[in-house]
């Protein structure tokens, strides 16, 4: 899925673009380093990225994999210079600062943007790149992660436009169009892993690069008072003050992780972590089609010191489906949250250290199917396998919670957490197969070593699932990320590191690594370390 950081970075730029890199050639040569898990008191041969012999090396496919690195590194090479020579070129000398005037904010973004404009034009770009060598794995099933060594290139590029309709004191109305495409694929296809290494990753391959509209949708601003509080203009809210009590209304085509479980500190794969489960909370299945899209509406109620938002969105007809279910009566995603802004840390830390706590539920009814009934009409010799699609019903019922907090604990220091869970008897539907789930973590700014807007984050994630899903996956049941053919179950459990480096208004680097222990939930298989390279691109 490809949506769910969309909102968490500033702009976006449209890439269309398909950049599809696959390897699956076997290696006979690898570094190896040996990881001690204090709390399990096991040691284990974890292989890093594989150091493959000539003979055995697709060269083509090496060339393929770093020529759209080479054309975006000569460009973030070019782009600076080419300012540099502009300022340089200039006859007249540029005048003196006044002494006690401030230094300009750098800009984040390639080109400035005018924050009293009635439109918004922006872009982003993102190229992943993933890796990993063998790791431990006795047999692999239908929708395992590979278990020999492999390399992988996703590509997001979107283009962000809007347009301010009406705006007011109290009162302002946008309209938001977004287009997007999306290029390469995921490690093992994004298959074999709840948490899934690279949230730009859509689910489906084959349904190619061609770009999309990704969002269409209408905001509207209600105020309810004339005290006006800052806002920072996105490209979602184009009013850059905005009444301090307040209705919000988005009726559209959106990503409801745009509006709900919004985390400044985990949410963005584009300029923070990867992970599926690290960005989102793992348990919370709310209503998307295979890219992450879906048609609804989002009510907001925004106070001085607290906010709350009911979404009611589309379901897909099928699990991780691309059409979705229009017959409202009998398929809807209903999400609540409440969020309080309020310093977890109370006299502990100074007031300017901000703290927030969201509490999340969402109630799912759709055409899904009951792990148990597909695992009893197995053993009864009904099925050849389990199979969950077989005893499908319309109007059932899977409803979950969640809990997301974050505090800052210094100026350059921030953590975070999540909780979630959901009943689990139903089958994973929308976004992944999680039935509970915690994760914590921090990101520590550049501040503090003289770079400002670079970020080092670490994040730990444990999943996990119900026993009636234990047991459907145990007897071979397939869901639409995981099937190893059986399962020795064992919660999979993720450590995530990244350094985030700014090398230029908009031009981000990123080193990425990915820890995963029992990945699928399978005791039988891993550990596995992914490594990531990370080009990101704000227009």
């Amino acid at each position: 899925m490809v949506c769910r950081s969309s909102y968490r970075s500033s702009q976006r730029l449209a890439l269309a673009g398909n950049l599809s890199i696959d390897s699956n050639h076997p290696v006979n040569s690898f570094l190896s380093c040996r990881f001690l898990i204090e709390n399990r008191l096991f040691l284990r041969n974890i292989h890093l990225l594989p150091a493959p012999s000539i003979q055995l090396i697709n060269i083509s496919g090496i060339r393929k994999l770093i020529r759209p690195f080479q054309a975006l590194l000569l460009l973030t090479l070019t782009l600076p210079i080419y300012a540099n020579n502009q300022r340089g070129s200039k006859n007249a000398p540029s005048p003196e600062p006044l002494p006690d005037a401030p230094a300009p904010a750098e800009s984040l973004s390639i080109f400035p943007h005018s924050d009293s404009t009635r439109y918004f034009i922006s872009g982003q770009a993102n190229i992943i790149l993933q890796a990993h060598g063998p790791f431990h794995s006795p047999y692999d099933g239908t929708n395992s992660l590979q278990g020999r060594g492999e390399y992988k290139t996703s590509l997001v590029g979107t283009l962000f436009l809007g347009l301010q309709l009406h705006h007011n004191l109290r009162y302002a109305t946008d309209a938001i169009v977004d287009f997007e495409s999306t290029g390469g694929r995921g490690i093992s296809q994004a298959l074999g892993l709840a948490g899934f290494t690279n949230l730009d990753v859509v689910r489906n391959p084959n349904l190619g690069s061609k770009p999309y509209v990704a969002r269409v949708q209408i905001h509207q601003v209600i105020g309810l008072t004339d005290k006006l509080v800052e806002s920072d203009r996105t490209p979602y809210s184009l009013a850059t003050q905005l009444p301090e009590r307040r209705f919000e209304l988005h009726v559209g085509k959106m990503s409801l992780p745009d509006y709900f479980d919004i985390n400044s500190i985990g949410s963005d794969s584009h300029l923070q972590f990867l992970n599926w489960t690290v960005d989102n909370n793992g348990a919370w299945d709310y209503a998307a089609d295979t890219r992450g899209y879906t048609y609804g509406a989002v009510l907001e109620y925004h106070d001085r010191s607290w906010s709350a938002r009911y979404g009611l969105a589309a379901m897909p007809t099928v699990a991780n489906g691309i059409d979705l279910d229009w017959a409202f009566s009998r398929a809807t995603g209903q999400n609540f949250e409440f969020e309080l802004r309020k310093s977890l840390l109370g006299h502990l830390a100074s007031p300017e250290r901000k703290g927030t706590v969201r509490v999340l539920s969402f109630v799912n009814r759709a055409h899904m199917g009951l792990y148990r009934d597909a695992v009893n009409a197995f053993l009864a010799g009904h099925d050849p396998k389990p199979d969950i699609t077989a005893h499908e019903r319309f109007r059932e019922v899977k409803y979950g919670f969640g809990l997301n907090v974050e505090q800052e604990i210094t100026q350059n220091l921030r953590t975070f957490a999540r909780f979630g869970w959901n009943e689990g008897q139903h089958e994973s539907y929308a976004y992944t197969e999680v039935d509970q789930t915690v994760a914590f973590g921090g990101d520590y700014s550049g501040r503090g070593f003289s770079r400002p807007n670079d970020k080092i984050g670490v994040a730990f994630v444990s999943n996990a699932i119900s026993r009636d899903h234990q047991n459907y996956l145990r007897y071979g049941g397939l869901g639409f990320l995981l099937g190893d053919g059986t399962l020795n179950y064992a919660r999979e459990n993720i450590v995530e590191s990244y350094y985030n480096l700014h090398a230029w208004r908009g031009l981000y680097y990123a080193l990425n690594m990915q820890f995963i222990d029992h990945p699928g939930y399978n005791k039988d298989r891993g550990p596995v370390l992914v490594e990531a390279l990370r080009m990101h691109v704000d227009f």
